[in-house]
């Protein structure tokens, strides 16, 4: 009887690294912050509430400061991650990202220009999201569910006071572990050019 060897290969042999609970707290309070600078720029007065026969008075709210201005910027913010792409040129959180990763951009470049580039998918299939991606948007969904509670008290009683980030991520998300991908920020476009002018 002879023996059969399996090797057993982890994502990372395959290429993939998936995102750690980190990088998905950075990105998900990136992108909320994002959504609420956005929709804090509305300086609508909205009425809440309805009455039948339309004598009391609707109560009147600045919309910048209620909740449906929470519950829309809450609304699809996980499905801004399919936005990203992964940028395996970079090894820490800032691999995620938006736009095309350099790779890309040379390889589509390449087929542009009339060359036959052949990676083992189709063309049309190469700036769909990618395993990681994907999965970071499901690990997004998971941590906003966890986290709603938290969200909605820096959003009451300290926006504007207390980072997001460190609010949800630092103190609630992270507590008591790594959360040193918060701090990593995308080098300088000026240290890839001088890097390219010595090739």
């Amino acid at each position: 009887m002879g023996s059969h060897d399996v090797e057993v290969k982890s994502e990372e042999d395959l290429g993939v690294k998936y995102a750690n609970r980190c990088e998905v707290c950075k990105i998900l309070a990136t992108e909320l912050q994002s959504r609420l600078e956005e929709t804090g720029k509305v300086h609508d007065v909205i009425e809440i509430g309805y009455s039948l026969d339309d004598v009391k008075p609707k109560k009147r709210t600045k919309y910048e400061k209620s909740e449906l201005r929470l519950i829309e910027s809450l609304d699809g913010v996980c499905e801004k991650i399919l936005d990203y792409n992964i940028h395996k040129e970079r090894g820490d959180s800032t691999r995620f990202a938006k736009g095309m990763s350099q790779t890309f951009k040379t390889l589509h470049g390449l087929v542009d220009k009339g060359v036959k580039v052949d990676l083992g998918i189709p063309l049309e299939l190469w700036d769909k999201p990618s395993a990681e991606i994907t999965h970071m948007k499901t690990q997004c969904e998971s941590l906003l569910e966890e986290n709603e509670e938290v969200i909605e008290d820096w959003y009451w009683k300290l926006q504007g006071n207390v980072d997001l980030k460190i609010h949800l991520c630092t103190k609630h998300a992270l507590r008591n572990t790594d959360d040193s991908c918060l701090f990593e920020e995308l080098k300088q476009k000026g240290d890839s050019a001088k890097a390219k002018t010595e090739l």
